[in-house]
């Protein structure tokens, strides 16, 4: 072989040695994509209810997108405050995500006079998920066919019906709380640890009504074993379209429950940019979109920016609303 053959020769392997050097970040790069191993989930509210059931969906579709799998991990208690706090204290690496929304985020704040956490600045907040009503439902021992004769009963009896809630801070609570300041009446305010047993207890008489979402009101209702009265939107939701809104015997009433997929504090902003990405996907698509109707929740992807700003006006709304109820919790 001549020198220069052998120069030729070396320099290949140099090159060679180098583009496989140069590679290396490249692949390392692909190989320590977010996310890359199991994603946990917090939802803050027990299994078996709405939150449940709509967060197990976004969950699938989200590993269906990533490939990795998301866990769901039910932390209940103390209004969805319970696994928040938790949420807030994880590592801001993306891997412990979970579901916050209008009970943690925007109601709390006012409720309560002490919180574990700060409901603006210690999250990360990456798109809201889903809007979702409540309904009016009672129990068939209660004499009322429609909004309107439950108000005239509860005038004639101050204190003695009562509502049940999954736990105080949640719409389901605020919902009745908003009732009880608009339509001028007196109820007792019973709070569960979820939606499931309050709504267990209703069947069994032992409370007399519930504002419950949707999904969970609708399985109770659709075999006759409760009534509905109405439900908490504006306007009536075309999955009970036969179900007045409260809105038309009460003017102005309108509460739903909305959800945020939340981060804790700090989350670096490329994890930040490939969830808003990857849930961007999850939410518009035509699947989740149409299993979510079916649950009378509709899917709303917002960016992160436009998630916070949409939390601080919903408190800055419901604020009057709590203090009036003379809800507040020490």
């Amino acid at each position: 072989m001549t020198a220069t053959a052998k120069t030729r020769m070396g320099r290949r392997i140099l090159l060679g040695g180098l583009g496989g050097t140069l590679a290396a970040p490249a692949i390392l790069s692909a190989q320590t994509t977010y996310p890359n191993k199991t994603v946990r989930y917090i939802n803050p509210f027990p299994a078996g209810g709405a939150t449940d059931t709509l967060s197990r969906l976004f969950c699938a579709k989200m590993a269906e997108l990533t490939g990795q799998q998301w866990i769901v991990e039910n932390r209940a208690g103390s209004g969805g405050n319970v696994g928040v706090e938790v949420l807030s204290q994880s590592a801001p690496d993306g891997y412990t995500l979970g579901l916050g929304g209008i009970a943690s985020h925007a109601i709390a704040p006012t409720l309560y006079a002490k919180l574990p956490f700060n409901a603006r600045t210690d999250f990360t907040f990456l798109t809201t998920l889903w809007q979702l009503p409540n309904m009016l439902v009672i129990n068939l021992d209660v004499p009322a066919k429609t909004v309107a004769e439950l108000i005239e009963l509860l005038r004639k009896n101050p204190g003695k019906y009562s509502y049940a809630s999954a736990g105080n801070g949640t719409t389901l609570h605020l919902s009745g709380e908003l009732f009880k300041v608009m339509a001028k009446v007196d109820m007792l305010h019973v709070p569960y640890r979820g939606a499931a047993p309050a709504m267990q207890d209703l069947l069994a008489g032992q409370v007399h009504m519930i504002f419950d979402n949707i999904p969970g009101a609708l399985a109770q209702r659709r075999p006759g074993k409760v009534r509905a009265l109405g439900v908490t939107s504006a306007q009536r939701t075309p999955v009970m379209p036969d179900v007045p809104a409260i809105a038309e015997t009460l003017p102005g009433f309108d509460i739903n429950s909305w959800t945020t997929l939340t981060g804790p504090a700090k989350l670096p902003p490329d994890v930040v940019a490939r969830l808003s990405e990857l849930s961007k996907k999850a939410l518009e698509s035509d699947d989740l979109k149409a299993k979510f109707l079916e649950l009378a929740a509709t899917a709303i992807w917002r960016t992160p920016a436009d998630t916070l700003a949409y939390r601080d006006a919903e408190e800055a709304r419901l604020a009057p609303i709590i203090k009036a109820s003379g809800a507040r919790v020490d």
